[in-house]
């Protein structure tokens, strides 16, 4: 009866979610789903599983966003549309320990979710970004975590360029709803 119902809490864990879908609100309103690959990068998946299932995610904006490169968001901490410090998005993490490197031999293409970090390689913890070009320059030196499999068109309208200062200037694109697609 044990192995049955460690079996059952296995099934349910965030850590074999194969997907997320994403509800982007702002100019760029839509819908992106991603694809994770939980048997390249199992602790980041995970972490980012988890984060999303509670909540974390949600109303959280793209705080980094680069024409021809990626679009960045993620930072639970700092980076909520409502309450957060924009001065202070893309500095902060979760509560949660950060990940040492899960680097893999996928290449950065367009579509590509990678983990942001810090110099240290060791130092992903809740940020992600979406490529919007191929980025080589990336390979091997960050943690590939899914590719974008429906809704790259809502990405490519995240609108460029609205940091200012540490602060925004106009509306940016958030995550409006994080969930799973087991």
């Amino acid at each position: 009866m044990r192995k049955l119902a460690i079996a059952f809490s296995l099934l349910a864990s965030p850590a074999l979610a194969t997907g997320l879908q994403v509800e982007i609100a702002g100019e760029a309103a839509g819908v992106v789903t991603i694809d994770l690959f939980e048997d390249v990068a199992p602790q980041h998946v995970a972490q980012i599983a988890a984060l999303a299932e509670e909540g974390a995610y949600d109303g959280v904006v793209f705080h980094r966003v680069i024409d021809g490169f990626m679009a960045q968001t993620g930072d639970v901490e700092f980076g909520k549309i409502d309450g957060g410090d924009m001065s202070r998005a893309g500095r902060g993490g979760s509560d949660r320990p950060d990940l040492p490197a899960e680097f893999s031999d996928l290449p950065f293409d367009r579509g590509v979710v990678g983990m942001a970090r810090s110099q240290s390689p060791n130092s992903a913890n809740s940020q992600f970004f979406i490529m919007f070009e191929e980025g080589y320059s990336l390979n091997g030196q960050y943690t590939v975590i899914g590719t974008v499999t429906e809704g790259m068109d809502v990405v490519d309208a995240i609108n460029r360029g609205l940091v200012l200062m540490g602060g925004f200037f106009g509306q940016p694109a958030f995550l409006a709803f994080v969930t799973f697609i087991y």
